[in-house]
């Protein structure tokens, strides 16, 4: 997936160096106030609060915090009222950026939203102006030097993966959304360390960017993510890694 795995990988490694742990759990309770709502508290009947609780655990999340944000998704304890939102737009170059929200006031949101796009050259577009874009799919990225390609591709297909793609550094596994954690456990039971796993909006075709156009694109991407609001962030950039390392680096 040109792009995708690359600048993930980069931006997990820039986390864990600036140490944003209370942003990333900010980030984390949310989504499993959100997922308890949507699809009850009990993980083992819900996928997505299931994959935001062993997100959590990851980074050393307390158990009580994890057991409270449940509760106020399901109502049970008070507290923020949660609405997810999708924003759509256009970044430099003419790449496309498809936004998952989680906000307690979309007006706020949407305004500082729009005021990151239109500072780093891009707008924000009218609902499914970009979506036809994306398909949902899982993705589980592995750094090359963590296992060969033979080998992770025998594995991955046989419990179920759509398919394996060269990312520059990253080998990234590509799944549907039901087959996710099936292939996502036998990457892991092999112990073979995950650089980054998930379901998300996958782009369907890439727009290359080079020189300024790139470096303006990684910076938009970066600033909308450092959003508290925003959880995800899928755009269809094809960026060099020299470009990427070049960004991460600055």
């Amino acid at each position: 997936m040109s792009g995708h795995s690359k600048w993930s990988s980069i931006k997990h490694k820039k986390a864990a160096a600036d140490s944003k742990r209370g942003k990333i759990f900010t980030r984390l309770l949310r989504e499993i106030a959100v997922a308890a709502r949507a699809g009850g508290g009990d993980p083992d009947k819900n996928a997505r609060l299931r994959k935001a609780m062993q997100d959590a655990r990851a980074q050393n999340m307390p158990a009580d915090n994890i057991k409270r944000a449940i509760l106020k998704g399901t109502g049970q304890l008070e507290g923020a009222a949660y609405e997810e939102l999708t924003y759509e737009g256009y970044g430099p170059g003419g790449i496309a950026l498809y936004l998952q929200i989680v906000s307690d006031n979309k007006n706020r949101t949407i305004s500082e939203i729009r005021h990151i796009f239109s500072k780093n050259n891009g707008r924000i577009g009218e609902n499914g102006c970009v979506a036809w874009m994306f398909k949902r799919m899982g993705y589980i990225d592995v750094e090359k030097e963590k296992v060969s390609e033979e080998k992770l591709m025998d594995l991955a297909l046989s419990a179920g993966a759509e398919d394996i793609k060269d990312d520059g550094s990253i080998w990234e596994v590509v799944t549907t959304p039901e087959a996710f954690d099936k292939v996502l456990e036998a990457v892991k039971a092999a112990e073979i360390e995950v650089a980054d796993s998930n379901v998300g909006y996958l782009p369907q075709n890439y727009v290359k960017l080079e020189g300024k156009d790139a470096q303006q694109a990684l910076k938009l991407v970066d600033e909308l993510e450092e959003h508290d609001d925003v959880q995800n962030v899928y755009s269809n950039f094809d960026i060099d890694e020299e470009e990427i390392a070049k960004f991460g680096a600055a």
